[in-house]
């Protein structure tokens, strides 16, 4: 029996992350595909025909998830970790779930040795090696790599061609730009952002962005 799905965010990744429902159960009939969940009333979904029609259903925001009366797994396609993590706060529906999605088309080489919790999205192309330690609510886009013994913590956002070294250790909330790349063995504190192309060969402070090869830290200006 397909489980019922929604996706919070009727965006652009939204309707990729409907597409790669569509994919999984090509693959494995697992999902019933119910629609969308957002906050912006002016969201409008374009409809997509890989979607069975339902690209364009808009559920409602908060307040209608935290109402539904049956069971239904949701799926998070935002590109912003903090604004999932505030989301993820305000659900207190005990019906709704939090599975992990992840693409026939990833590759998970030792799955044994893999730890994940709830919530993750790993999307088409992604690789990740053996001993890899994954939290709650990381959202993967297409072709992310993450190499052997690295930790993540909850609400990372690693964008596409994004590279994860080895026993590289990420802490939470964490933006990691398309095509950069983070050295074997580097921390990466709470809240960092790793610019578009950039590498980081140094721990990443908490709440500080980087950019560059080698990627070094931008001082913003006081707002007067």
């Amino acid at each position: 029996m397909l489980k019922n799905i929604a996706i919070y965010g009727a965006g652009g990744f939204g309707r990729e992350t409907a597409c790669l429902l569509h994919e999984i159960n090509e693959a494995s009939p697992t999902w019933n595909f119910v629609g969308f969940f957002d906050d912006n009333t002016t969201t409008a979904a374009t409809t997509n025909p890989c979607c069975g029609g339902s690209c364009d259903k808009i559920l409602g925001g908060i307040d209608a998830l935290n109402a539904c009366a049956e069971p239904l797994s949701v799926v998070f396609s935002i590109g912003a970790p903090r604004v999932v993590k505030s989301i993820v706060a305000k659900i207190s529906n005990p019906r709704i779930s939090f599975p992990n999605i992840i693409s026939p088309a990833c590759r998970l080489m030792c799955p044994e040795s893999i730890k994940m919790g709830r919530g993750n999205l790993l999307n088409w192309g992604c690789v990740i090696s053996c001993g890899v330690e994954i939290g709650d609510f990381n959202l993967l886009n297409f072709n992310v790599a993450i190499g052997h013994d690295s930790r993540l913590g909850n609400f990372n956002m690693l964008m596409t061609g994004a590279c994860v070294s080895g026993n590289v250790v990420m802490g939470d909330e964490n933006l990691i730009g398309v095509n950069s790349s983070i050295y074997q063995g580097i921390s990466v504190g709470n809240g960092a952002t790793l610019g578009g192309n950039s590498f980081l060969i140094r721990p990443a402070e908490t709440g500080a962005t980087y950019v560059g090869i080698p990627a070094t830290k931008l001082h913003f200006l006081p707002k007067k």
